[in-house]
Formats: C-alpha cells, sequence, structure tokens
C-alpha cells in the first residue's frame, strides 16, 4: 500500500541507493513493510508479541501546577515492530484520567509497567487488536494524572491542550522526551490520529477535536461530555454538588497539597450557591468555548450514547450531534436504552467488527463502506437494533400534548389550574398511580394508546406558572404506564450482567492479554418506566448565567428542554407528564417548598413522534377532533453568557 507522507517513501530509497554504492543491486534491498488488507479491512500480520513497547513525555503549550515549567505528558506507546524499518502507521489514543485510580473498562484494568518503566501492559483491547493490524496504541496520561506532570482541572484548559500536544507531536509540531531527556520524533507516524474513550476518555476526544486541531482525522467518544456545565447542571438546577474539584481530587494521585490550591478554585468557579453559567463553565464548554469549539471539528465522529445515562446524560450527545451535523462534519452514532455502558459490553462483536471498519477508512483511507452504512443504529427493545438514515428519526413530526383538569392528557387546551409543591420526592413515589391525587405532583396520562407511538428527540415543556416564593425547582416526568420487559438501566450494571466466561479480541501476551469477561443484557419486567426527564430552576427561565427571580402571585411562562430520548410506546399503555419539584434520585439540589400553580390552558409538552402507520384522531382519543400533529419550531434557551 501507498503511505502519502513525503517521508514514508523517502527511506526505501535512501537505503537502495546505499546498498548499490556498496556493490549490491538495489533489487535485493529489503522490501518495505506493509499493512495487508483483505475484504476492506486490516489483517493482523504484525506480531503483538514482538511490538515495541516504550514510552515518551510530550510538552505540552500549559503549566497547570504553577511550577514555572511547562507540563510533561507522559504517552505510553505500542507499535509494530516493523516501524523501526520503515513502516509508518497511525495512531488510536486513549487519554484517560484513570489509568492508576478507577481503571479501564469493565474489568477496571489499569496500566503495568516493566523495571525500566517502559509499560508492559496496555488497559483495554485496543493494543491487543489494533497493533497486529498495523496501528500504534498510545494511552495518554491526562495532565496531572498518573505519571503525567500538572494538576488535573476537571476539563478545563489544561486537560485539553495535553492530548493536543500529543496530536502535535504525532505531527512534528511539538518535542517529546524520552526517560533521559533526549527529544524523540514520532518518526514512525503517518501523522494521521484517531482518540478514543469512554466518559472523560471520550470527553477529552471531543475537547480535543473541538480546538480544530490537525492530523486529528477521527474520534470516538463514548458516552462522552460536551458542556460540563450541562453534566453538573440542568437549566440552573443543581444535578451535582461539589463534583469538579471532588473528581479533580479523585483522579490527581500527586501528595493532596500539590493541586490543592487548583482544586479550591474549581470549587470556587463551580459554584454550587447558585447553579448559573459563568466564565469557568465557559471554559469547559466544547460546543462553543473558547478553548474548543464545536464550530473548529473537522474530524470525523462516531459516537455512542446510552440513552438512559443518568450521569452523562444523553443530551450531551445530542447538543453535539446538532452542532456537528450543522458544520456537515461525517458522523455516525450507536444510541442504546443502557445507562452508562460501553459498547463492548453491550453489542460486543459487531462493535468491534464496525470500529475497525471505521479507523481502517478513516486513518488507512481505506474505500470499505461505512460511509454508505446507515448513519445511525438505535436499540428499540433490548438486544434489538434498528438502522436508520439519520438521529433523530427522519420524519417526525411535533406533537403537543396538553393537560386536562380531569387529568387526561389531550389534544386541545385544557381549563383550570393545578397547584402542587416544590419538595424533594424519590421518582418511584413521584410515579406511583398516576390516579391519586399527591400534593407533590400533577400527573396527567393520556387513555390506552390505539397504536405505537414513537419518540425520536427532545421533548420540551412548555408550563404557565405562579409561585408563592421568588424561585422553585420545576421537574416533567414523561412516562410510560404498562407492562413490558425493558433494559434494567437503573441495576447495578446500568442494564447490563457481567459473566464469568470470556471471550478474546486480539492477541496476548503473558502480561497483556486479549481476554475479556463476557456481558449479557440485564432486563426487568415492569408495569411503569421513567421515559425521560427534564428540569428547570424557574428564576433562570431566560438565561442560564444570570438569575430573575420571579414576582410571588404573579403569572409566568416556562419552558425548557427534556433530555432526548428514542423510545416507543406500545399500544394498550397510556404516556404520561408529570410534573414534579425537586427529583432526590437525580439531583443534589435543594427543594425550595414553594407551591407551584399551573394555568392548564397556557400548559403542554411537544414531542417529535411518529405514530405507527398514518396518524389519526383514534392514536389518543377518539374524542378529539384531531387533525394531525405539524411542525413547530420552538427556540433553545440561550446561556446568554458573554
Amino acid at each position: 500500500m501507498r503511505i502519502s507522507a513525503r517521508r514514508g517513501v523517502l527511506a526505501p530509497i535512501a537505503v537502495a541507493a546505499a546498498l548499490a554504492a556498496a556493490g549490491m543491486p538495489a533489487a535485493h534491498a529489503a522490501k518495505k513493510p506493509t499493512i495487508k488488507v483483505s475484504g476492506g479491512v486490516t489483517q493482523p500480520v504484525f506480531s503483538y508479541q514482538n511490538a515495541i513497547r516504550e514510552f515518551v513525555r510530550v510538552q505540552s503549550s500549559v503549566d497547570a501546577d504553577g511550577d514555572g515549567k511547562k507540563d510533561l505528558i507522559r504517552v505510553d506507546i505500542i507499535r509494530p515492530k516493523e516501524t523501526n524499518a520503515g513502516l509508518q502507521v497511525p495512531a488510536i489514543i486513549d487519554e484517560s484520567p484513570y489509568y492508576d485510580n478507577a481503571g479501564r473498562g469493565n474489568e477496571s484494568e489499569r496500566k503495568a509497567y516493566d523495571a525500566n518503566g517502559n509499560p508492559v501492559k496496555f488497559p483495554l483491547y485496543y493494543d491487543n487488536y489494533f497493533v497486529p493490524r498495523g496501528y500504534a496504541v498510545l494511552n495518554v496520561d491526562m495532565d496531572g494524572t498518573t505519571k503525567s506532570d500538572g494538576c488535573p482541572t476537571s476539563g478545563g484548559a489544561s486537560d485539553v491542550l495535553g492530548g493536543k500536544a500529543v496530536i502535535d507531536w504525532l505531527g512534528g509540531r511539538a518535542k517529546a522526551f524520552d526517560a533521559q531527556g533526549k527529544e524523540v520524533k514520532a518518526t514512525w507516524s503517518t501523522g494521521h490520529a484517531g482518540m478514543i474513550g469512554k466518559s472523560y476518555d471520550g470527553t477529552l476526544a471531543n475537547a480535543v477535536a473541538a480546538t480544530g486541531v490537525k492530523g486529528l482525522d477521527t474520534i470516538v467518544p463514548i458516552s462522552a461530555i460536551s458542556s460540563w456545565y450541562d453534566y453538573s447542571r440542568v437549566n440552573g438546577t443543581i444535578w451535582f454538588k461539589g463534583e469538579e474539584d471532588g473528581l479533580a481530587e479523585f483522579v490527581d494521585t500527586d501528595p493532596p497539597a500539590k493541586c490543592a490550591a487548583v482544586r479550591q478554585k474549581l470549587a470556587q468557579g463551580q459554584d454550587d450557591a447558585t447553579g448559573n453559567y459563568n466564565p469557568f463553565w465557559n471554559e469547559r464548554d466544547y460546543r462553543v468555548g473558547p478553548i474548543a469549539d464545536a464550530g473548529k471539528v473537522h474530524a470525523s465522529v462516531f459516537a455512542v450514547h446510552g440513552l438512559n445515562d443518568l450521569n452523562v446524560k444523553p443530551s450531551q450527545f445530542s447538543t453535539w450531534w446538532a452542532a456537528l451535523a450543522k458544520r456537515g462534519v461525517p458522523r455516525k452514532v450507536w444510541l442504546s436504552q443502557y445507562g452508562h455502558v460501553d459498547p463492548f459490553d453491550f453489542r460486543r462483536d459487531a462493535w468491534v467488527d464496525t470500529l475497525h471498519q471505521w479507523f481502517d477508512h478513516w486513518l488507512w483511507k481505506l474505500p470499505n463502506g461505512i460511509m454508505k452504512q446507515p448513519r445511525a443504529d438505535v436499540e428499540v427493545a433490548p438486544d434489538q437494533w434498528a438502522a436508520q438514515s439519520d438521529w433523530p428519526a427522519p420524519h417526525t413530526r411535533a406533537l403537543s400534548l396538553r393537560p386536562q383538569a380531569d387529568g387526561t392528557l389531550g389534544l386541545k387546551a385544557g381549563s383550570g389550574t393545578g397547584t402542587y409543591s416544590d419538595t424533594k420526592q424519590a421518582e418511584g413515589d413521584d410515579v406511583s398511580d398516576p390516579t391519586t391525587a399527591k400534593p407533590y405532583r400533577l400527573a396527567y396520562t393520556t387513555p390506552p394508546l390505539k397504536r405505537d407511538v414513537r419518540l425520536s428527540g427532545t421533548p420540551q415543556v412548555s408550563l404557565k406558572i405562579k409561585l408563592n416564593k421568588p424561585t422553585a425547582n420545576l421537574g416533567a416526568l414523561l412516562v410510560d404506564y404498562g407492562t413490558d420487559t425493558r433494559v434494567n438501566y437503573l441495576g447495578a450494571g446500568s442494564g447490563v450482567k457481567t459473566l464469568t466466561t470470556e471471550d478474546c479480541h486480539g492477541e496476548s501476551t503473558a502480561a497483556d492479554d486479549a481476554c475479556y469477561k463476557k456481558v449479557v443484557t440485564d432486563t426487568v419486567t415492569s408495569d411503569v418506566n421513567v421515559v425521560t426527564r427534564g428540569y428547570l430552576d424557574a428564576q433562570n427561565r431566560l438565561s442560564l448565567s444570570h438569575a430573575s427571580p420571579l414576582t410571588p402571585g404573579t403569572t409566568y411562562s416556562v419552558r425548557w428542554d427534556t433530555l432526548p430520548q428514542d423510545y416507543r410506546f406500545k399500544a394498550g399503555h397510556r404516556l404520561a407528564l408529570v410534573l414534579i419539584g425537586t427529583d432526590a434520585d437525580t439531583q443534589d439540589d435543594d427543594a425550595t417548598g414553594a407551591a407551584v400553580t399551573v394555568d392548564l390552558a397556557g400548559s403542554k409538552v411537544t414531542l417529535p413522534v411518529i405514530v405507527g402507520g398514518t396518524p389519526s384522531e383514534s392514536t389518543f382519543s377518539a374524542e378529539q377532533n384531531w387533525r394531525g400533529p405539524t411542525h413547530v419550531v420552538l427556540p433553545k434557551q440561550p446561556h446568554d453568557f458573554h
């Protein structure tokens, strides 16, 4: 195969010339090693056992720990031995803060080193599988973690720019040093790189791609953050308190005093007192931030997210996806019904095969047809997947359902009011028996559905309210009342169970095997399921960065998005809107105790739906004169931050 990098063709010419000068025919010169391709994908022709294992320290552009020296980022490398004989290969990078604390993957693997400090165990299967197929795999210690200098900043500039420096080094634009301090160049690199990882690792992939760095050709973010504000906050409500400084302390294994001042700045910047968006959060906003901005992304993106992930919420994916679509970024997505779970642990064989094709196409530039496949794979039931041309599903329509005084959801505007209090309740209490009046919630349900209704996208809640206090946490739950077997995403494994048996993907050594425990879907049969959730601090109804307290007794219109979802409400089930205050199961926020009065005539929930077959008025109620849903364009709430 022809290597596009110019330096990749000069080496064998020079060797041939030297041999000829020594009297040996050039035809006898050693043939330059190359990859083998069959069926559109690379084949495992390089020895994993004999691969080169080494490390370098790449010089970052930042000094996160304030010691007066630019941080050096530890990069552990495994590459085919043939890269010392002229073979140039692309790099697959997993940058992580977890290599010496939580570990990586379902089995919490950590790095291991030999007596000289060189890596002998690379967590996960990326090295076992891809090195024999002609890739280098780089495990990068995020700034301030494991063997890198610096201090972690929970998504801040130093987290991002450390990873960018590694990409720059592969492209010859940054310096790196070996254990003796001698400068090292990545002569084995084609200059093409991809980043992959779950959670924080995938977040770093998003962030580095959003710097627009040259040479990062693709990223595979799994359950990844695109805005740290939306990770710890939801429309002004507080999802996690003490998260950013606490997370930084967890991933930093240096003596606690070293980065104490940095953590103090994180605690102040996150502003748990108000939940407002501010410059701290803007720095960590990879959609529109000053360090990373989705508008700079040129790398292709293969995203994976659990639609029931209550850790890194699915809005992290959906808003990122919309920004990429607007820019025309080449992209692909898998959306599951699990929680915070890696696809290696819910669709293993298909995942490895698809990932292989993806990296071969984007890093080795093989025309294997991966981009001609449907863009989106969506889990429609436990272990049942459907492919579609995009996400949200094409041809959805905006359907508005309106609460009625008799506790139903209908298609015409309701009348009257309902009142509940902002108290902190468990979801199980919030959604129990919707026909029973409870002081901390209002529940409105459709009659049994006449046909399936598929929700695909992001619902929006619009309420007309008045409070007896300056603010309240407003919550909305979309609920499916009907017996079914579903992915048990609230279970201990977020929807999966780990078995004792193993299977293998790649080649092994005594120190680093390619075998992992099998995982199966954990299901539960239940009569009720919270399909999606959405929250708003009422005083942030106009701006996420500036509070506007309400005047008690005055009526206001408020509107907010719930988390996105792709879900099928089955015929015979009832779809419900449950209005609540503070959610004890998901929010660290405190309830205000305010009484919330809802004007039903000015309230609705708008759903992007596909109603099974042709929509008809009988789907929701035979008594309503429904003429079919129409498209509406509803503006998003701005951060209003400058």
